[in-house]
């Protein structure tokens, strides 16, 4: 019942690469779907946000070799040579890899410490995975388990009663470039949650004007009327670009929105009038080429070092108290996990019990001649209640002592030591 983990994350991976192994919801389904039927893992479920993408599973069987065939499939699945996939990828196995989510899942581990959009993508995650038929038992408790911590380290922690997103950090970036919003105009692409948390943060600093621009009108109609907004038509860029002083851009697509020709165009219609563009996509929504124009001021997640910063030291206080929520569910999902193992090894010990005193007593006791059945049978009854007093009471010790059951953490070592195959006498 092993646990892998592999992926990759802000740290460890600049957003060049970060939007080359994206997933979208399909390609989510997809991979899952792959991952069962080559048999590479038994259940999975990959979580993709704008910050990361990893892949959770459970192999067929304990194995250390399960990630690097892992590693080798992200590769080939999104087309990304491993000589610049590999060098981002971090491998967690069991504890390690329930801690990292459980961490995921606080806050612990975005680039906004504490950040508010994370709980909720892990949870919608695990929703469609499940509901795709990806997760199992293991799977289940376990996002289950993490859905619990993260729960807990916002409802008892400071980083949950003051939570920055990577929206809240976008305006902050738009409030350095032009001051106040009070006067300004803005042009939100995208209308989903993080879209929508940026019009709410846009309009608690007094954004002048706001318009929504989405694929789906019905969608940006809501966020309009909701927020006291401007629908635009999707792709009437020639008349939308020439008005806002910030845009920031939430949109799930494979190719850039806003390529340089268009801005281009709207620059000169504009006077060169200062551009702020936020690009929240992951893949990037806007073409590289946008940047280098004059007054136009590009900015990506990783540009936003200097707010992580600030938001981090105002926080860090809190860190050690979320960590210890986080510890205390890890310690109760691994005691879950070893008393499912342990009580599958005590039935396997048992049938091998068994078939070990079927052999001894046809062997030895049959032989015996002076036996009558009626004696072979109460001798057999016997045998069988003296395996099962030996297994009763450690059998019931793994149900009641929580504590005995965290002390075992090498099901595997008791299995090859008790169950192994060897040759019969």
């Amino acid at each position: 019942m092993e646990i892998v983990l592999v992926g990759l994350n802000h740290r460890t991976a600049p957003v060049e690469v970060r939007e080359r192994v994206s997933f979208t919801a399909e390609q989510a389904r997809r991979a899952s779907e792959e991952l069962r039927s080559k048999g590479i893992l038994e259940e999975t479920l990959v979580l993709s946000t704008c910050n990361r993408s990893e892949v959770y599973g459970v192999p067929p069987e304990a194995s250390r070799e399960c990630a690097p065939g892992l590693s080798t499939f992200l590769s080939e699945f999104h087309a990304v040579r491993m000589d610049v996939l590999g060098v981002s990828l971090y491998h967690h196995y069991d504890r390690e890899a329930v801690r990292h989510l459980f961490r995921v899942a606080a806050g612990l581990d975005s680039m906004m410490l504490g950040e508010a959009e994370i709980l909720g993508q892990v949870r919608e995650a695990y929703r469609a995975a499940h509901e795709q038929g990806g997760t199992g038992p293991v799977l289940n408790r376990l996002f289950q388990g993490a859905l619990e911590a993260g729960k807990r380290v916002r409802t008892e922690t400071e980083l949950g009663m003051r939570p920055m997103s990577v929206a809240s950090a976008g305006v902050k970036l738009a409030e350095r470039i032009f001051g106040k919003l009070d006067e300004r105009s803005a042009l939100v692409l995208g209308a989903g949650t993080i879209s929508e948390q940026v019009i709410g943060q846009l309009r608690d600093r007094g954004i002048a004007r706001l318009f929504v621009m989405n694929r789906s009108k019905e969608r940006a109609d809501g966020l309009a009327n909701q927020y006291g907004g401007e629908v635009l038509p999707w792709g009437d860029w020639e008349r939308a670009l020439p008005v806002p002083d910030v845009i920031v851009s939430s949109v799930a697509t494979e190719e850039p929105v806003l390529r340089r020709e268009l801005v281009e165009q709207a620059m000169a219609k504009r006077g060169n009038r200062a551009l702020f563009v936020m690009d929240l996509g992951l893949p990037r929504n806007i073409d590289a080429g946008v940047g280098k124009l004059y007054n136009v001021y590009v900015y990506n997640m990783d540009n936003l070092s200097e707010i992580v910063a600030q938001n981090r030291h105002a926080r860090e206080n809190e860190i050690p108290k979320a960590d210890s929520i986080v510890e205390q569910h890890v310690g109760k999902f691994l005691s879950w996990q070893a008393s499912v193992e342990l009580a599958g090894l005590v039935n396997e010990l048992r049938t091998r019990m068994r078939e070990e005193r079927a052999q001894f007593i046809h062997a030895r006791v049959e032989s015996i001649q002076h036996l009558t059945s009626a004696d072979r049978a109460h001798v057999e009854k016997l045998m069988d209640e003296m395996l099962e007093s030996l297994l009763l009471e450690p059998a019931q010790r793994l149900r009641g002592e929580k504590d005995l059951r965290r002390k075992i953490h090498n099901v595997e070592a008791l299995r090859d030591l008790f169950l192994s195959n060897r040759e019969k006498p």
